[in-house]
C-alpha cells in the first residue's frame, strides 16, 4: 500500500517489472536489555531488520544486498504487561513504517541513476 501511494506499480510476474525487489531477511527481534537482581525485566530492546536487493528481471543488480536495522529501547514493568505489549506493537509498526520510507528513498535513487 505504501509503495503504491509512492507511485510504484507492483507486478505479479518478475518479467513484467522494471526491477525485482528480493527480500532476503525480514525480522522482528526482542531481547532483554536490563533486568533487576531478582531477574525481573526492566528494559527490552526491539529491532526490525530488513535485508534486500534489487535487480532487473534479467538478474543485473541495481542495488546489491542492503541491510536496514532499526533499534528501540523500551522500559518494561510486569504489572503493566498488557499495556507494554500494546506499546511494543506500536513501536514495531512505527519502526516498520520507517523502514518502508528508507526503502522508498533507495528505490528512488535507483531510478535516478539507472
Amino acid at each position: 500500500l505504501e509503495l503504491e501511494r509512492a507511485g510504484v506499480t507492483l507486478r505479479d510476474k518478475p518479467g513484467e517489472a522494471e526491477a525485482v525487489f528480493d527480500t532476503l531477511t525480514d525480522a522482528r527481534e526482542r531481547s532483554v536489555a536490563a533486568s533487576t537482581a531478582a531477574g525481573q525485566v526492566r528494559e527490552v530492546t526491539l529491532r526490525v531488520r530488513l535485508r534486500f536487493r534489487v535487480a532487473t528481471p534479467a538478474g543485473k543488480l541495481l542495488l546489491p544486498a542492503s541491510d536496514l536495522l532499526l533499534t528501540r529501547d523500551m522500559s518494561y514493568n510486569e504489572s503493566a504487561a498488557l499495556a507494554k505489549q500494546q506499546e511494543e506493537l506500536l513501536l514495531f509498526r512505527a519502526m516498520e513504517d520507517d523502514i518502508v520510507t528508507q526503502v522508498l528513498r533507495r528505490l528512488a535513487s535507483i531510478r535516478m541513476h539507472a
